[in-house]
């Protein structure tokens, strides 16, 4: 056999044993059949929602500048660090690759902050955004409705004339629906019966029911910040349909009228992949759609509980009566 032919032979053996492989991996079954994904999951993964425009050519890196990134990571991020939460993992250390700043500082300041010590280890991957739809990887444009309640909030925020100025973390009503936060309190929990799939979040303990007997979603005036949740099978993936949200549930700018579909799929035996499309025609210009790989662990989900011990909310609206009073007394 010449060289090319092995190479083609070689070829050939390596997909059919891919396929192979694939075709012989089988979800574990509950007892009425369907895929088991009952447990905990975590998403610690570093890629970060929205490509970095600094990348914006390149969908997928390298597996050499994978490992860059990923020690780079572990060296400005082990508690010699302020801490950095969700989405400002990937471009810190990306701007630390690229030589475009050196080390970390949290954008509050110097008291207060955390320390990187709160920060669980990501997770590495080859792409750069967790889009996969726009093939750009960034969130299409908001509508002009999306920018004047995003700039609403934001003067409302600074006024914070009583707590319903604040955003919805702020006053530990909820994270978003579905949740897209990483690397700190991001775990999952899936827990199945015939009738309904329940899927809690860690933050802030958000537990929701998926409705698995057929049944509609009520009316449009019915809303909830998790929305109204309807499974189905569909061979192996679980897909949910949830629509009644109350605005804002989603990114902390939806409108009433956002449609989410999820699609859960095992991978493998430890990994999830989460498929969220996201339709809302008052607050995007088309529909976006992203991917999270969730991972298996065996580590126990405790109680989030946001409003032990929280002060900073009673300080933050003490805070602008402050100003507002020197102000007054400026005038």
């Amino acid at each position: 056999m010449n060289v090319r032919l092995f190479a083609l032979a070689t070829c050939a053996l390596a997909l059919t044993v891919s396929a192979f492989g694939q075709q012989r991996y089988k979800a574990p079954r509950t007892p009425d059949g369907h895929p088991d994904f009952q447990g905990n999951w975590e998403n610690n993964i570093a890629t970060p929602l929205q490509r970095p425009k600094e990348i914006a050519d390149r969908p997928l890196l390298t597996n050499a500048e994978v490992e860059k990134m990923r020690e780079k990571g572990l060296e400005l991020f082990t508690g010699k660090a302020d801490a950095v939460f969700f989405d400002g993992f990937y471009p810190a250390v990306l701007a630390n690759v690229l030589g475009l700043r050196q080390g970390f500082k949290s954008a509050d300041g110097e008291t207060g902050d955390y320390g990187s010590e709160w920060n669980d280890e990501r997770t590495w991957e080859n792409r750069t955004s967790l889009i996969t739809d726009p093939a750009d990887g960034r969130m299409p444009a908001l509508t002009q409705r999306a920018i004047n309640a995003r700039a609403e909030s934001m003067i409302a925020a600074r006024r914070s004339a009583g707590p319903e100025d604040r955003p919805l973390g702020d006053r530990c009503i909820t994270y978003g629906s579905p949740q897209l936060t990483a690397g700190y309190q991001s775990f999952y929990q899936i827990v199945e019966t015939p009738n309904a799939v329940m899927i809690l979040t860690e933050m802030f303990h958000d537990a929701r029911v998926v409705n698995m007997d057929s049944r509609p979603h009520p009316l449009a005036a019915v809303q909830q910040w998790l929305g109204d949740s309807r499974g189905r099978w569909e061979g192996d993936t679980l897909v949910v349909d949830t629509a009644n949200y109350r605005p804002r549930a989603f990114e902390n700018m939806s409108s009433a009228k956002l449609h989410i579909t999820e699609r859960f799929t095992l991978h493998d035996a430890n990994t999830l992949n989460y498929e969220i499309a996201v339709n809302d025609p008052d607050t995007w210009a088309k529909p976006w759609t992203l991917m999270i790989p969730l991972h298996r662990t065996s580590k126990p989900i405790y109680e989030y509980a946001c409003h032990e011990g929280n002060v900073a909310l009673t300080g933050i609206l003490a805070g602008a009566r402050a100003e507002e009073a020197q102000q007054r007394a400026a005038q």
